[in-house]
Protein backbone atom coordinates (compact mmCIF):
# COMPACT_ATOMS: atom_id res chain seq x y z
CA UNK A 1 0.00 0.00 0.00
CA UNK A 2 3.03 2.32 0.06
CA UNK A 3 2.03 3.79 -3.32
CA UNK A 4 -0.97 5.40 -1.59
CA UNK A 5 1.42 7.93 -0.13
CA UNK A 6 1.61 9.51 -3.59
CA UNK A 7 -2.15 10.17 -3.75
CA UNK A 8 -3.90 13.18 -2.28
CA UNK A 9 -4.79 12.26 1.27
CA UNK A 10 -3.05 8.92 0.96
CA UNK A 11 -0.17 9.54 3.35
CA UNK A 12 -2.50 11.05 5.95
CA UNK A 13 -4.63 7.90 5.76
CA UNK A 14 -1.59 5.64 6.13
CA UNK A 15 -0.46 7.66 9.15
CA UNK A 16 -3.92 7.35 10.69
CA UNK A 17 -4.08 3.53 10.48
CA UNK A 18 -3.03 2.86 14.11
CA UNK A 19 -5.78 5.13 15.39
CA UNK A 20 -8.29 3.64 12.95
CA UNK A 21 -7.46 0.13 14.16
CA UNK A 22 -7.97 1.19 17.76
CA UNK A 23 -11.29 2.86 16.92
CA UNK A 24 -12.47 -0.18 14.93
CA UNK A 25 -11.54 -2.48 17.82
CA UNK A 26 -13.79 -0.47 20.10
CA UNK A 27 -16.60 0.00 17.54
CA UNK A 28 -16.91 -3.67 16.58
CA UNK A 29 -15.92 -5.28 19.88
CA UNK A 30 -12.86 -6.97 18.38
CA UNK A 31 -11.09 -9.30 20.75
CA UNK A 32 -7.95 -9.95 18.66
CA UNK A 33 -6.36 -9.10 15.34
CA UNK A 34 -4.57 -11.54 13.05
CA UNK A 35 -1.82 -10.80 10.55
CA UNK A 36 -3.02 -8.67 7.63
CA UNK A 37 -3.76 -10.38 4.33
CA UNK A 38 -1.26 -9.40 1.65
CA UNK A 39 -3.75 -8.71 -1.13
CA UNK A 40 -4.99 -5.23 -0.18
CA UNK A 41 -3.95 -2.42 -2.55
CA UNK A 42 -6.10 0.45 -1.23
CA UNK A 43 -7.14 -1.03 2.10
CA UNK A 44 -5.88 -2.83 5.16
CA UNK A 45 -7.58 -6.23 5.46
CA UNK A 46 -7.01 -8.56 8.39
CA UNK A 47 -8.73 -11.44 10.18
CA UNK A 48 -10.23 -10.70 13.58
CA UNK A 49 -11.82 -12.58 16.48
CA UNK A 50 -15.08 -11.25 17.88
CA UNK A 51 -17.16 -12.91 20.61
CA UNK A 52 -15.84 -16.34 19.74
CA UNK A 53 -16.45 -15.85 16.02
CA UNK A 54 -13.98 -14.97 13.31
CA UNK A 55 -14.51 -12.33 10.67
CA UNK A 56 -12.51 -9.92 8.52
CA UNK A 57 -11.92 -6.22 9.15
CA UNK A 58 -11.40 -4.03 6.11
CA UNK A 59 -10.16 -0.46 6.58
CA UNK A 60 -10.59 1.44 3.32
CA UNK A 61 -8.86 4.40 1.81
CA UNK A 62 -12.19 5.72 0.58
CA UNK A 63 -12.21 7.19 -2.92
CA UNK A 64 -14.45 7.25 -6.00
CA UNK A 65 -14.13 3.57 -6.86
CA UNK A 66 -14.57 2.17 -3.35
CA UNK A 67 -16.92 4.54 -1.57
CA UNK A 68 -20.07 2.42 -2.01
CA UNK A 69 -18.59 -1.05 -1.43
CA UNK A 70 -20.61 -1.55 1.75
CA UNK A 71 -23.83 -0.56 -0.06
CA UNK A 72 -23.10 -3.11 -2.80
CA UNK A 73 -22.44 -5.91 -0.33
CA UNK A 74 -25.58 -5.00 1.59
CA UNK A 75 -27.68 -5.13 -1.59
CA UNK A 76 -26.24 -8.51 -2.59
CA UNK A 77 -26.86 -9.73 0.98
CA UNK A 78 -24.50 -12.66 0.66
CA UNK A 79 -25.90 -13.89 -2.67
CA UNK A 80 -22.76 -14.49 -4.71
CA UNK A 81 -20.69 -12.13 -2.58
CA UNK A 82 -19.09 -12.05 0.83
CA UNK A 83 -21.60 -10.96 3.47
CA UNK A 84 -21.37 -7.54 5.12
CA UNK A 85 -21.68 -8.00 8.89
CA UNK A 86 -21.31 -4.38 10.02
CA UNK A 87 -20.17 -1.03 8.71
CA UNK A 88 -18.68 2.08 10.30
CA UNK A 89 -18.68 4.71 7.50
CA UNK A 90 -16.90 7.36 9.59
CA UNK A 91 -13.93 4.99 9.96
CA UNK A 92 -14.07 3.59 6.42
CA UNK A 93 -14.37 0.23 8.19
CA UNK A 94 -16.25 -2.86 7.03
CA UNK A 95 -16.72 -6.03 9.05
CA UNK A 96 -17.01 -8.94 6.64
CA UNK A 97 -17.73 -12.63 6.63
CA UNK A 98 -14.56 -14.70 6.53
CA UNK A 99 -14.21 -17.06 3.58
CA UNK A 100 -12.68 -20.44 4.35
CA UNK A 101 -10.66 -22.06 2.91
CA UNK A 102 -10.25 -18.77 1.05
CA UNK A 103 -8.45 -20.02 -2.05
CA UNK A 104 -8.28 -17.60 -4.95
CA UNK A 105 -10.16 -18.74 -8.04
CA UNK A 106 -7.14 -17.63 -10.08
CA UNK A 107 -5.01 -20.23 -8.32
CA UNK A 108 -7.37 -23.19 -8.78
CA UNK A 109 -6.83 -25.07 -12.02
CA UNK A 110 -9.14 -28.11 -12.11
CA UNK A 111 -12.43 -26.17 -12.34
CA UNK A 112 -14.51 -24.57 -15.07
CA UNK A 113 -13.69 -20.94 -14.31
CA UNK A 114 -16.23 -19.51 -16.72
CA UNK A 115 -19.06 -21.67 -15.35
CA UNK A 116 -18.25 -20.31 -11.90
CA UNK A 117 -18.15 -16.74 -13.16
CA UNK A 118 -21.40 -17.16 -15.07
CA UNK A 119 -23.09 -18.51 -11.96
CA UNK A 120 -21.84 -15.64 -9.84
CA UNK A 121 -22.88 -12.98 -12.35
CA UNK A 122 -26.34 -14.53 -12.47
CA UNK A 123 -26.66 -13.58 -8.80
CA UNK A 124 -24.82 -10.26 -8.87
CA UNK A 125 -26.48 -8.46 -11.80
CA UNK A 126 -29.44 -7.13 -9.81
CA UNK A 127 -31.35 -3.90 -10.55
CA UNK A 128 -29.84 -0.92 -8.76
CA UNK A 129 -29.82 2.87 -8.66
CA UNK A 130 -28.80 5.27 -5.89
CA UNK A 131 -26.43 5.64 -4.12
CA UNK A 132 -24.07 4.02 -6.59
CA UNK A 133 -21.93 5.92 -9.08
CA UNK A 134 -23.13 5.41 -12.63
CA UNK A 135 -21.17 3.62 -15.33
CA UNK A 136 -22.00 6.48 -17.71
CA UNK A 137 -20.43 9.04 -15.37
CA UNK A 138 -17.37 6.84 -14.80
CA UNK A 139 -16.92 6.28 -18.53
CA UNK A 140 -17.18 10.03 -19.08
CA UNK A 141 -14.24 10.47 -16.70
CA UNK A 142 -12.27 7.88 -18.69
CA UNK A 143 -13.05 9.67 -21.95
CA UNK A 144 -11.88 13.01 -20.58
CA UNK A 145 -8.69 11.75 -18.96
CA UNK A 146 -7.50 9.02 -21.32
CA UNK A 147 -5.30 11.01 -23.67
CA UNK A 148 -3.69 12.83 -20.75
CA UNK A 149 -3.07 9.52 -18.97
CA UNK A 150 -1.49 8.14 -22.15
CA UNK A 151 0.82 11.15 -22.41
CA UNK A 152 1.71 11.01 -18.70
CA UNK A 153 2.61 7.33 -19.07
CA UNK A 154 5.03 8.16 -21.89
CA UNK A 155 2.91 7.09 -24.88
CA UNK A 156 3.26 3.35 -24.12
CA UNK A 157 0.98 2.29 -27.00
CA UNK A 158 -0.05 3.58 -30.38
CA UNK A 159 -2.31 6.64 -30.31
CA UNK A 160 -4.99 4.97 -32.42
CA UNK A 161 -5.69 2.61 -29.50
CA UNK A 162 -6.52 5.57 -27.28
CA UNK A 163 -8.72 7.07 -30.01
CA UNK A 164 -10.50 3.74 -30.48
CA UNK A 165 -11.26 3.41 -26.78
CA UNK A 166 -12.55 6.98 -26.53
CA UNK A 167 -14.75 6.42 -29.59
CA UNK A 168 -16.14 3.16 -28.20
CA UNK A 169 -16.97 4.70 -24.83
CA UNK A 170 -18.48 7.81 -26.44
CA UNK A 171 -20.85 5.64 -28.48
CA UNK A 172 -21.78 3.40 -25.55
CA UNK A 173 -22.75 6.08 -23.06
CA UNK A 174 -25.46 7.60 -25.26
CA UNK A 175 -27.61 4.45 -25.22
CA UNK A 176 -30.25 3.74 -22.60
CA UNK A 177 -29.92 0.26 -21.11
CA UNK A 178 -31.08 -1.66 -18.09
CA UNK A 179 -29.29 -0.56 -14.93
CA UNK A 180 -27.81 -3.26 -12.74
CA UNK A 181 -25.21 -3.39 -10.00
CA UNK A 182 -21.77 -4.00 -11.51
CA UNK A 183 -18.54 -5.34 -10.05
CA UNK A 184 -16.03 -3.44 -12.17
CA UNK A 185 -13.02 -5.43 -10.93
CA UNK A 186 -14.32 -9.01 -11.12
CA UNK A 187 -11.29 -11.21 -11.78
CA UNK A 188 -9.80 -14.39 -10.39
CA UNK A 189 -8.07 -12.70 -7.45
CA UNK A 190 -11.35 -11.19 -6.20
CA UNK A 191 -13.18 -14.52 -5.89
CA UNK A 192 -12.60 -16.76 -2.86
CA UNK A 193 -13.60 -20.31 -2.03
CA UNK A 194 -15.94 -20.52 0.96
CA UNK A 195 -18.01 -22.91 3.03
CA UNK A 196 -21.42 -21.19 2.81
CA UNK A 197 -21.17 -21.12 -0.99
CA UNK A 198 -18.41 -22.66 -3.09
CA UNK A 199 -17.26 -19.24 -4.35
CA UNK A 200 -17.89 -15.66 -3.22
CA UNK A 201 -16.73 -12.34 -4.68
CA UNK A 202 -15.00 -9.57 -2.76
CA UNK A 203 -13.84 -6.00 -3.39
CA UNK A 204 -16.59 -4.88 -5.79
CA UNK A 205 -15.68 -1.26 -6.74
CA UNK A 206 -19.37 -0.91 -7.64
CA UNK A 207 -21.04 0.93 -10.47
CA UNK A 208 -24.59 0.84 -11.80
CA UNK A 209 -25.35 0.60 -15.50
CA UNK A 210 -25.28 -1.55 -18.64
CA UNK A 211 -25.23 -5.32 -17.84
CA UNK A 212 -22.90 -5.95 -20.81
CA UNK A 213 -20.13 -4.08 -18.97
CA UNK A 214 -20.01 -6.90 -16.41
CA UNK A 215 -17.90 -9.00 -18.78
CA UNK A 216 -15.15 -6.39 -19.20
CA UNK A 217 -12.90 -7.31 -16.25
CA UNK A 218 -13.31 -11.03 -16.98
CA UNK A 219 -12.52 -10.86 -20.69
CA UNK A 220 -9.23 -9.11 -19.94
CA UNK A 221 -8.37 -11.42 -16.98
CA UNK A 222 -5.10 -12.90 -18.20
CA UNK A 223 -4.97 -15.36 -15.27
CA UNK A 224 -7.64 -17.33 -17.14
CA UNK A 225 -5.45 -17.55 -20.24
CA UNK A 226 -3.73 -14.82 -22.21
CA UNK A 227 -4.11 -15.44 -25.92
CA UNK A 228 -6.47 -13.98 -28.50
CA UNK A 229 -8.32 -17.30 -28.50
CA UNK A 230 -8.72 -17.23 -24.71
CA UNK A 231 -10.01 -13.66 -24.61
CA UNK A 232 -12.51 -14.19 -27.42
CA UNK A 233 -13.68 -17.45 -25.88
CA UNK A 234 -14.46 -15.67 -22.62
CA UNK A 235 -16.33 -12.96 -24.50
CA UNK A 236 -18.29 -15.42 -26.65
CA UNK A 237 -19.15 -17.92 -23.96
CA UNK A 238 -20.17 -15.51 -21.20
CA UNK A 239 -22.21 -13.25 -23.47
CA UNK A 240 -24.09 -16.32 -24.71
CA UNK A 241 -24.50 -17.97 -21.30
CA UNK A 242 -25.82 -14.78 -19.71
CA UNK A 243 -27.76 -13.44 -22.70
CA UNK A 244 -25.69 -10.25 -22.86
CA UNK A 245 -24.95 -8.10 -25.91
CA UNK A 246 -21.60 -9.38 -27.19
CA UNK A 247 -20.74 -6.26 -29.21
CA UNK A 248 -21.42 -3.93 -26.30
CA UNK A 249 -19.39 -6.18 -24.02
CA UNK A 250 -16.51 -6.10 -26.53
CA UNK A 251 -16.57 -2.30 -26.71
CA UNK A 252 -16.87 -1.86 -22.95
CA UNK A 253 -13.85 -4.13 -22.51
CA UNK A 254 -11.79 -2.07 -24.93
CA UNK A 255 -12.80 1.14 -23.16
CA UNK A 256 -12.24 0.06 -19.56
CA UNK A 257 -9.09 -1.91 -20.33
CA UNK A 258 -7.45 1.13 -21.91
CA UNK A 259 -8.65 3.43 -19.13
CA UNK A 260 -7.10 1.20 -16.47
CA UNK A 261 -3.98 0.18 -18.39
CA UNK A 262 -1.78 3.24 -17.98
CA UNK A 263 -1.30 2.81 -14.22
CA UNK A 264 -1.14 -0.99 -14.35
CA UNK A 265 2.01 -3.06 -13.93
CA UNK A 266 0.53 -5.35 -16.61
CA UNK A 267 -0.09 -2.61 -19.17
CA UNK A 268 1.49 -4.52 -22.07
CA UNK A 269 -0.92 -7.42 -21.52
CA UNK A 270 -3.88 -5.05 -21.51
CA UNK A 271 -2.70 -3.47 -24.77
CA UNK A 272 -2.46 -6.95 -26.29
CA UNK A 273 -6.02 -7.73 -25.20
CA UNK A 274 -7.30 -4.51 -26.75
CA UNK A 275 -5.55 -5.31 -30.03
CA UNK A 276 -7.08 -8.80 -30.07
CA UNK A 277 -10.57 -7.44 -29.41
CA UNK A 278 -10.16 -4.81 -32.10
CA UNK A 279 -10.05 -7.55 -34.74
CA UNK A 280 -13.58 -8.83 -34.83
Amino acid sequence: MSWLGQLEGGQAWLDSLPNLLFAAKDRFGIAAFGQPFDSGNVSLVLPIAQDGHDAVLKLQFVHRETQHEADALALWDGKGAVRLLDHAPALGALLLERCRPGELLADVREVDHLAILSGLLGKLLVPAGDPFNSLVDEASIWITSMEGDWLKAGKPCEKHMVDQAVSALSDLIVDETDKVLLHQDLHGHNILSAERDPWLVIDPKPLVGDPAFALSPIVRSFEFGHTRKDALYRLDRLSEDLGLDRERARLWTIGQTMAWAFESSHAYRHFETVNWLSKR
